[in-house]
């Protein structure tokens, strides 16, 4: 009994927290440390878009927005770290954005304009940045920054509709029926997308030749199609063979077909499976560069990333601006998507869900 008494539990409890606050302020720490080699570029990306007024990037403006964003940062994680309710926090990061947002407005904001995106309403805007300097000999002919902006909607969501479809069919069929050769085929799946897809541009060049669909974006859909369809069915069969198999038995003894079962029991549960491959695949086409480049020739097919090199090898120093701002208007389509499904995806894992 005496030695119960001499516990101090509230020395104790105080170090243990004392203890978890540290381990929280290294960990964010370490967070920082390894997320601003990352997030930096694209805030350059963003401050030079908004910022440059005679073609080159104003240093003294990317400091002063640094010397902002840096200690918000800061202060945001040690607020997460710190508050010890959840009124606490709200009330903390609240204080943090209004200060930043006032900082951020007084140093840099006398800076910020659109004149960099004149590419989104004048279609010739590649002589006004030349004629800067005066070079017009040899100029690349670019297209409508919106024709390009539906090329790659085209191309990206055509092949997020068709990858979809087809691998939650082939996956579904994968982990519910035996058949021969089962086994095979769910291993050359991975070795399919092991192979470096470079080593096949020459023969997908000839076979798009002979069958006539070089330089159309018909023929970049079926190639990126069959480059992603692997991976996409071994994924979406891992969350259909974590759906119980009772499940669908219990619909179809309540009278559903086979194709009602599947459509109205079957693919809700894989619902997150479906989103995830149809989020990387969109982004996969979004992004995609070296087949259109090699596959695409006359400017009118050109895709946002064809018009992105381009702008950067014309105009590339001649306005920085401008090149920068036609790579944040290359990013705000991925980066929307990316937050309205942020939920689902955290979601994934490999072979099912979580929570």
């Amino acid at each position: 009994m005496a030695a119960q008494a001499a516990i101090d539990w509230d020395a104790l409890a105080a170090r243990a927290r004392t203890a978890r606050r540290t381990k929280a302020v290294v960990l964010y720490a370490f967070l920082i440390a390894v997320s601003l080699p990352i997030i930096l570029p694209y805030f350059w990306l963003v401050t030079i878009a908004f910022s440059a007024k005679t073609g080159v990037a104003d240093t003294a403006v990317l400091w002063r927005s640094m010397a902002v964003v840096i200690p918000a940062v800061v202060a945001f994680w040690l607020t997460a770290a710190l508050a010890q309710s959840r009124r606490q926090l709200w009330v903390g990061l609240a204080a943090v954005a209004a200060i930043a947002i006032v900082a951020f407005a007084l140093l840099v904001g006398p800076d910020l304009h659109l004149g960099n995106f004149i590419f989104l309403w004048e279609p010739d805007f590649a002589s006004v940045v030349r004629s800067r300097i005066g070079e017009v000999k040899g100029a690349v002919q670019f297209p409508n920054v919106w024709h390009a902006f539906g090329n790659s909607i085209l191309i990206a969501g055509a092949q997020t509709t068709i990858v979809v479809t087809v691998a939650s069919l082939a996956a579904y069929y994968l982990s519910r029926f035996q058949f021969p050769g089962r086994s095979s085929m769910l291993r050359s799946l991975l070795v399919l997308h092991a192979f470096p897809v470079l080593t096949l541009i020459v023969p997908m060049f000839l076979m798009l030749y002979w069958i006539g669909l070089l330089d159309t974006l018909s023929g970049v859909i079926i190639v990126l199609v069959a480059f992603e369809l692997p991976f996409a069915i071994f994924i979406m069969k891992g969350f259909f063979d974590a759906v119980p198999w009772d499940i669908e038995m219990s619909a179809l003894t309540d009278g559903a077909s086979r194709r009602q079962a599947f459509v109205s029991v079957v693919l809700p549960q894989v619902r997150n499976g479906i989103l995830a491959i149809a989020v990387f695949t969109f982004i996969r086409g979004w992004e995609e560069y070296i087949f259109v480049f090699t596959f695409l020739i006359r400017n009118s097919n050109w895709t946002m990333s064809l018009y992105m090199y381009w702008v950067r090898d014309d105009v590339m120093g001649v306005d920085y601006g401008v090149v920068s701002a036609v790579g944040v208007f290359y990013l705000v389509p991925s980066l929307i998507l990316y937050m309205a499904a942020q939920r689902y995806l955290m979601q994934m894992s490999i072979g099912g869900v979580k929570g």
